[in-house]
């Protein structure tokens, strides 16, 4: 589990910079025979793109520096079980591994909502550890939300007595 709690560590930086551009704080890293080949992190708003999920911009780092859209024998740390899209996407680039911070009960697509992964009507499952720093993953997200939900208040207030 050191390993795994070391890898998440890094997930967690990545997701902190996410945090810094107002994003939804989640990071994640990708690992090949123990060495992080990958990171990304959440730049949907920054790049004003759908598709800027961390483990996508992840996966397409990873695959270049592979030079092979292949990525067996990887892990992906991820700090937010992954949305069916990436659940997708991880299942296509036939990574063998993900290991996962906190589970998303609304949205998540690896064992909360559905399982894509481990589904085996499909041509690859991937292996799934859950739990991982959960709590500080979790509290990441619940602070980023909390101030969120803070600064929408605050700008209510003030548009509140500009008119």
């Amino acid at each position: 589990m050191e390993k795994h709690e070391k890898y998440m560590k890094e997930a967690v930086r990545q997701a902190k910079k996410a945090w810094a551009l107002d994003e939804v704080p989640i990071g994640c890293v990708i690992v090949c025979e123990d060495k992080i080949i990958a990171r990304g992190y959440n730049r949907r708003n920054t790049d004003k793109n759908t598709l800027a999920h961390a483990e996508l911009l992840a996966i397409r780092k990873a695959s270049r520096k592979l030079g092979d859209w292949r990525l067996e024998g990887c892990t992906m740390y991820v700090t937010l079980e992954p949305c069916q899209m990436c659940a997708g996407a991880l299942v296509q680039s036939r990574i063998s591994k993900v290991v996962i911070g906190s589970m998303n009960p609304k949205a998540g697509c690896c064992g909360s909502v559905l399982n894509l992964l481990q589904m085996g009507q499909f041509n690859h499952q991937v292996e799934v550890i859950r739990g991982v720093l959960e709590e500080i993953c979790s509290d990441m997200l619940s602070s980023f939300f909390k101030e969120l939900r803070e600064k929408k208040k605050a700008k209510k207030e003030t548009e509140k007595f500009d008119n």
